[in-house]
Formats: structure tokens, sequence, C-alpha cells
């Protein structure tokens, strides 16, 4: 499928192609996406509900001659009532990249990069108590409690403002103040650890169709020590525009990050909300 999508997207952009416009070129957007359901003598059975979540994600370019200046931001927070119980969170990030790249005349340009990805409000779960053996509503994070810091540098490759990929060598800072017991850090002793390795990016961003928009972002992170294991950050959004202010958008998240746990964590959102462009 990508395959598919990819090779008329590329024979578009070679009949297409124009000459570079230098300057900022700014994006922001903002959306809210909002579900509800209210019961009364409903005798199928089931539980009011109520569900937000908001949404900013911009890009801040600036092209010159010689060099590419990339910052990408997303922030999305969202929580969920059900019945009485009290609201729960159920999306909460914040991720923001900044890449800088310059034209040497070779066919990849050497980059510096810098990439933050952590969370705003508390996170719990619920645990058993070891000695009571009851679930119980715990604190597992926090504000940058866990918060992930890569800095590298290397060569990258882009191709219009489709396709942008690159390799370097990084730096991978981990901090987690009270919440290093959940692994973030790899040892309950330490609140934070320093990583050498192999960081990699590749972003993607294909029209399937005039109001369709695929968009994939692929961040992977491995230490030297560590080779055959790797630190995966894989966002998907399809965004379907219904007219200047509603769009229906799916967002596929997948991370492994085997710090906090080997199992592959999956996220999958479905919304259709309200969406504005800020400029």
């Amino acid at each position: 499928l990508f395959l598919l999508l990819l090779i008329p997207a590329i024979a578009l952009a070679q009949t297409e192609k124009k000459p570079p416009e230098y300057g900022w070129k700014n994006t922001l957007v903002a959306g809210l996406n909002v579900a509800q359901v209210s019961l009364n003598n409903w005798t199928q059975g089931g539980e009011n509900t109520f569900a937000w979540t908001f949404l900013t994600a911009g890009q801040f370019l600036n092209q010159q001659e010689y060099s590419l200046w990339s910052n990408n931001l997303k922030v999305t927070y969202g929580q969920t009532k059900l019945g009485s119980r009290l609201f729960e969170k159920t999306d909460d990030e914040l991720f923001f990249e900044s890449i800088y790249s310059y034209n040497i005349g070779w066919k990849v340009d050497p980059y510096v990069a810098l990439a933050l990805r952590s969370q705003l409000t508390p996170g719990y779960k619920m645990l058993k108590d070891p000695v009571t053996q009851q679930d119980v509503r715990t604190q597992t994070s926090g504000l940058f409690d866990p918060g992930y810091l890569i800095e590298a540098a290397g060569f990258t490759y882009s191709y219009e403002d489709m396709l942008a990929t690159r390799v370097g060598v990084a730096v991978k800072e981990t901090f987690s103040a009270e919440f290093a017991q959940f692994g973030y850090t790899g040892d309950v002793t330490k609140t934070s650890r320093v990583q050498t390795g192999i960081e990699t990016g590749t972003s993607l961003k294909i029209s399937v169709m005039e109001n369709i928009l695929y968009t994939s972002q692929l961040n992977l992170f491995s230490a030297f020590e560590t080779l055959d294991e790797w630190d995966v950050r894989w966002d998907n959004t399809i965004t379907a525009k219904v007219n200047d202010y509603i769009n229906a958008a799916i967002n596929v998240l997948v991370v492994h990050n085997i710090d906090q746990t080997r199992r592959t964590q999956l996220k999958e959102a479905l919304a259709l909300g309200i969406r504005y462009s800020i400029f």
C-alpha cells in the first residue's frame, strides 16, 4: 500500500516541480473533538459518557538557499468520563523536534537535531497493593517525569515536501524524578540515564486524494551497547477534510520501549471534530 501511494505521488511531484521559495513557512492548527452519550431509562444497559480531546500541531520551516531549519510541535490532551466516575486521562503527549541541515552539494546533507518528548499531567494506573492484594489507583508519571531528550548529528535526505529521512549518532537522555521505580530509566535507584547510539527519523506526507492527507513520522533509537533493541515511535494520521472547519481523522501511534514495557504499545483514535488553522 505504501509503494502504491508513493509512486504516483513522486511522478506528480516531478511534473509539478516549482522553484523554492525562501524564508519562513509556518502552519499552526488547533482542533477539538467531543463525544457524548446520555442515557435515560435505557433498558439495554450502559452508562453516560463524555469524552474530549484537544490537539495542537505546528510546523515552522525556514528555507534558505543552502540551509533548512525545520521545527515540529505536537501537543495532545484528552479526558473521558464514564458514568459517575471521575474524568480519566485518555491522551497526553508533548512532542517537539528541531532539525537544522546544510546543503553542501551532496545527495545527502549534514544535520543536527534536537527532540523532546514528555507529557503534561500526572498519569495513573490500577496496580495491586502488595499487602492487601487490592487494586489501587497509583500515580506512575507526571510532568516531564519521564522526559526524553535526544540530540543527534548525521546526514539527511529529502525529496520535495513529501519525504525526509535521516540517520546519525545520538545522545539520549531520560529523566524521571519521582517515578523511576516504574522503569523509565531502567534502574529504580537512578532518576536519569544517558545513552549514546544510532538515531533515525523519517517523515512522509502524501495527498491520497484532493481532501485526504496521510502523514507519518517514524523515529528510532538504539544504544550502542544494545543494538539488537530499538526504541520505536511511529505516528500515523489520515485526515479527511469535510470543509474549512470540520474534518475526520484516524491516528495510530505505535510505541516500543522496553524500559517501560517489553510489549509493544498501540494507541488508535478515530475522531470527527472542529479543526482551525490559526496561521
